[in-house]
Order: C-alpha cells, then structure tokens, then sequence
C-alpha cells in the first residue's frame, strides 16, 4: 500500500488526540513527525519520528501531506507555505479568518494541483452520523425547522491565550460554530440567507461565547446555538418535520476515549451506549411510531481514509476547501448580521 509522509504542524492536543492516532492506524499514511517550538513531546509517544524545530526544517522534508492544527488565526498564514511547498494540506476548522484568506487558499490549491481539506471531523460523530440516515429515510416528511447545539457549561477562562484575547481567530463562533455551520450546510445545503446574535456573556471574557444563529432555507429553518452556561443540556439534534420529530442528545464517545489514549480499530470504535440513543416520533405506513433508535457508529478514520484516496486514487477530498469557504462565508455574515441586527442574504 502507498504510504503518504504526513508531518504535523503541533503536537498540542489535537496532534496528540485527533490525528496521530488515526495516522498511526490507517497504513497508507507514514507519520513523519512534527514542529514542536519549546516542549519535545511527539517522540515520547512515537520515538521514531522527527521534532521540526521550524517551519522551514518541515517543509524541507520530505512530507507529501501537512495538518495545520495550529491556532486559528495562523491557519492562512501556515496553509499558504504549506500550498507554496506543493504539499497536500489538512487545515483545522475554523478554515481561516475571512472569506477572502479561504478564496485564496482554495485558488492557490488549485493552481498547485494539489489536495486541501478542512477537517470537519464531527461529521463522522455518531449523533451526526444518526441524524443524517434519519433525513436519508425520510421519515419525518418535509423538515420545518432543525435546532442543533454544541453547549457546555464552562464558565471559566481557558488558560490558552489565544483563545481568550481578542483576535481574529478566537471566540466560540469561530471554535464550536464552524462545527454546527458545517453540519448543516452538509445535511441540508447552502442557506439563503443569515440571522445571527453574538454576544459575551463570562466575567471577564473579551471574545464571543455565546450564538444563536438562524439559518433561512425556502421552506424550513436551522437554528445553531452555542453556549458555556448550559448545566442541563437539551437535546443536540431536534429536528422536526411534517410527519413527525426526531431528538438526540450528545453522545458521540470519540474524543473522551482519545483523551483516554484508547486506539481506533474499525470494529467497535465510536460505538456509543443505548442511553444516549435519539428518539423518534412520526408516522410510517399510517402507523404511529414512537421509540428509541440505534445509534449509526462513528468514526474519524473515514475521514483519512477518504483524505487517503483524494490523494493517491485522486478522488474528491471528504471536506473540501470550498466547503470551508462556505463556512467562512456564513461566519461573515452572521458577524454583519449581529452588527446589523438584521438578516444576510447570502
């Protein structure tokens, strides 16, 4: 099998948690190592790997393919050299900080002829993953409205600084919005138009962390929120349509079992409780059904299965870099639109 030289931009949690796991287990990518500026943390785990101690020494090696899981606010600046270098890129959500970066990125990866892809890793959650097959089947008839929340109840600061100072790449829009913005635009296309309230509500925060966004399709809407001050979580997922409704709470397992330092395998990962299993309420065949369903498992590993093929069997990247222009692009406006306290046409 054809294996891709794959380096990492850092080995902070992501490196550590989201992606060299899934490196290390799918065999066509080899994991070249990463650029570590002060702690030497990636050879205590993978001894046989290489510490960049700069970006240049990196993209000097022989690396066919870079995640830039770097801060935010880097990300145009990093997946540019990156693009330049004529190496495949992988760029953390959210994708960049404007519209015009994410234009420029997705143009100069074009022109180098080579594969960019944003890493939406959440719609390989099992909560997503339910909810689209529940749409699939058209079980609740035409969709009116959605409401999709990523909340937590964290009032504290984070001790990373630059998620707390104002910058342009920092606040819950651009951490947990790109997330929510992504789902929907994936189950149900691009929206009309943008309605969104942004606001700060932490003692002493100086970025957003707090969004109602309200997206406009012809005939239904989708309502994304975010908070740190929810102690009692509502369902993630409400959707309901002209026959009935479906609900499902969080419960995707990944990201704890990474944090546990548990490994992927392609058997019984991202395989959540029957606790947390969604409920349905509609009408099939003139029946009235109402009862819990069997979570679809997740699974990061498709997504750099499919970053795998993009690249050696060149086939579509599983989230382009024109998905994260959208994205980018639906963040904007809804900045304008909670500026303006009035609706975007997109």
């Amino acid at each position: 099998m054809q294996k891709i030289k794959t380096a990492l931009l850092s080995y902070g949690m992501s490196g550590k948690v989201f992606h060299a796991p899934f490196l290390e287990f799918h065999s066509g990518f080899e994991l070249l190592g990463s650029w570590e500026r002060s702690k030497k943390l990636i050879q205590q785990d993978y001894p046989s790997v290489n510490s960049y101690a700069t970006l240049k020494d990196l993209l000097a090696s022989d690396a066919q393919l870079v995640i830039v899981n770097t801060p935010v606010g880097t990300h145009f600046e990093y997946a540019k050299k990156v693009l330049v270098a004529g190496k495949h890129a992988i760029v953390e959500k959210a994708f960049t900080t404007t519209v015009a970066e994410a234009e420029e990125l997705v143009a100069l990866a074009t022109e180098k002829k080579v594969k960019l892809s944003v890493f939406q890793n959440r719609r390989w959650d099992s909560d997503l993953k339910t909810v689209r097959q529940i749409l699939l089947d058209g079980v609740l008839g035409d969709i009116v409205e959605a409401e999709f929340h990523f909340d937590r109840y964290n009032p504290l600061l984070s001790p990373k600084q630059h998620k707390e100072t104002a910058n342009a790449g920092a606040g819950i829009l651009k951490d947990l919005g790109p997330h929510l913005i992504d789902q929907a635009v994936y189950l149900f296309g691009f929206p009309q138009s943008v309605y969104a309230d942004i606001r700060t509500t932490r003692e002493h925060s100086l970025v957003d962390d707090w969004i109602d966004i309200l997206l406009y399709y012809t005939n239904f809407r989708v309502r994304l929120k975010a908070s740190f001050f929810v102690r009692e979580a509502i369902p993630a997922y409400t959707i309901h349509g002209k026959k009935g409704s479906f609900l499902k709470p969080r419960g995707d397992v990944q990201e704890d079992h990474l944090k546990l330092g548990r490994k992927p395998n392609l058997e019984s990962w991202g395989t959540e409780s029957i606790e947390k299993e969604g409920l349905l309420h509609t009408e099939i065949d003139s029946k009235i059904v109402q009862g819990k369903i069997p979570t679809v498992q997740g699974n990061y590993y498709t997504f750099f299965d499919e970053v795998y093929n993009s690249i050696v069997n060149n086939k579509k990247e599983p989230v382009t870099g024109q998905d994260g222009l959208r994205v980018m692009q639906i963040i904007e406006a809804a900045i304008q639109s909670s500026a303006q306290k009035k609706a975007i046409d997109l």
